[in-house]
């Protein structure tokens, strides 16, 4: 059976089967599921009697109808009965993955009475008073809002917000799980950008931060750009910086294993939307050769017309020989192909010509620019966004550690001088005695990521530590005084 999707944990199913009870039925069953193109990840036997054992057969499959397909293959096995199907991903969901709980124990009249009613209205006197302290003494010293209007989710398009509320739980969970970052999904059942920006605005005092996610292009960076000049708190959509920081660091580090330096390659990017965007112009700050977008239009170059702003800017800022041809043109000679766009553009053919040494960066998900079995026939270095790939290129890497380190500094905005730090402290992770084409970025459970992305990044915030807040109380000075200390 052919089967051109790789399979992948996202597509994982367990099958509940009853077999006879003879020697040869387990193995009937595994090299049925691997005939079928899918991948055995667990076999537990549930029970057993005389005549048949029932077991739990776990594959990944590569799309749904795959799985389908690999149900029937086993079905038609002599005497194999059938009796459930569970899809992993779904189970997975059930009710939501994120929960408030709480920090502090109501177990008595006298802690009700100090967490609620009377003893928080000295707390909000003290805050009104002085409005900085809302930074210490609520959740904002610690919660960021995820923000989508589901314009954009994943590479799915235009599926509105309560499709979108899966991902911004998942990247709830991931805030907290790497980064010790307590996130809350914010979905709006609008798409007017003039809305969101007033929307947010008025939900960010509860906030430390404000993270835009799966809002499309080129309406999130009017949305980003007139909320980083209303707020006082970090403004970060992460398709466009958590996207650019972790292609700079693997490049950073693909680059050292070829011999290479960025102000020599040529850089090829497909797909100009939000995160291509970010990424050329991380990359031009950082003083790369040359870069070539290319997008809908084609290659972006001087002279088109019917450009939005986004597309003009880059039109005027890279393609230094105006390059007007397309995608398989565009990266003859090139010596890194970047991919954020759609699967399966390119073969294997096109990147043998590609330059000696060359890199390729597939990330379009699940299915990336070109089949990474084939690019790595031609190409030094292969990078993709899957989890079941060498090089996985994940967001994870960058975006807990920089809220981390924005949050801890308090401070007031997102620069270029943090995505740089965050950048190079994840290439810095692997080690430079480490690194190989297989290794050009830390794994996203990588320990020591997080803390390293935010201590770089709390270093490029420039901030002192913040001094105590006003005395709300005798009573109170000494604790709030050391925690203020413990805590910067």
């Amino acid at each position: 059976m052919a089967i051109t999707r790789l399979p992948s944990a996202g597509f994982s199913i367990t099958i509940r089967i009853a077999v006879p009870a003879d020697a040869s039925s387990i193995g009937r069953l595994t090299t049925s599921v691997g005939e079928a193109g899918a991948i055995v990840t667990a076999l537990d036997v549930v029970d057993s009697d005389p005549t048949h054992v029932l077991v739990d057969l776990t594959c990944d499959t590569a799309d749904a109808s795959h799985a389908d397909q690999v149900v029937q293959a086993i079905s038609a096995l002599d005497g194999v009965d059938v009796r459930k199907v569970s899809d992993r991903t779904f189970l997975l969901h059930l009710g939501g993955k994120i929960e408030v709980s709480s920090k502090v124990a109501l177990r008595t009249r006298d802690e009700l009475s100090r967490a609620y009613t009377p003893g928080v209205a000295r707390v909000c006197m003290a805050i009104a008073e002085n409005p900085a302290d809302a930074r210490r003494l609520t959740i904002k010293r610690n919660t960021v809002a995820v923000v989508s209007d589901g314009s954009a989710v994943l590479g799915l398009g235009n599926l509105g917000p309560a499709a979108a509320l899966p991902v911004m739980e998942g990247k709830a969970a991931l805030f907290k799980r790497f980064g010790g970052v307590d996130a809350w999904p914010v979905v709006l059942d609008t798409q007017d950008t003039d809305e969101i920006v007033a929307i947010v605005k008025a939900i960010a005092p509860a906030y430390g931060g404000i993270n835009l996610e799966d809002i499309a292009a080129p309406r999130c960076f009017e949305i980003e750009a007139r909320l980083r000049d209303a707020l006082d708190i970090p403004v970060f959509h992460d398709d466009q910086h958590g996207t650019a920081i972790c292609v700079l660091a693997a490049l950073t580090n693909a680059l050292r294993v070829v011999g290479k330096q960025l102000e020599d390659v040529r850089v090829v990017v497909s797909g100009a939307g939000a995160a291509g965007t970010a990424i050329m112009k991380l990359l031009l700050r950082q003083g790369v050769g040359d870069i070539i977008a290319y997008d809908r239009q084609g290659a972006l170059h001087r002279g088109q017309t019917d450009l939005n702003s986004a597309w003009q800017w880059l039109a005027e800022n890279t393609n230094k020989d105006n390059y007007s041809g397309d995608l398989r043109g565009a990266i003859r000679d090139a010596d890194v192909f970047i991919g954020v766009s759609a699967p399966n553009l390119l073969t294997g053919e096109d990147i043998a010509t590609m330059a000696k040494d060359s890199i390729v960066f597939a990330l379009a998900n699940p299915d990336p620019e070109v089949d990474p079995r084939e690019a790595r026939k031609h190409a030094a270095i292969v990078a993709t966004g899957r989890s079941d790939q060498p090089n996985q290129i994940n967001n994870v890497l960058a975006f807990p550690g920089v809220f981390r380190g924005m949050l801890d500094a308090h401070a007031e905005e997102f620069t270029e001088e943090m995505a740089i730090a965050a950048a190079h402290a994840i290439a810095d992770v692997v080690g430079e005695d480490k690194i190989n084409p297989t290794v050009i970025v830390p794994s996203v459970f990588d320990s020591r990521v997080a803390p390293a992305v935010a201590a770089a990044v709390r270093a490029a915030a420039h901030s002192p530590a913040p001094a105590p807040a006003a005395d709300p109380g005798p009573a109170d000075l000494p604790e709030i005084a050391a925690e203020a200390s413990a805590n910067p």
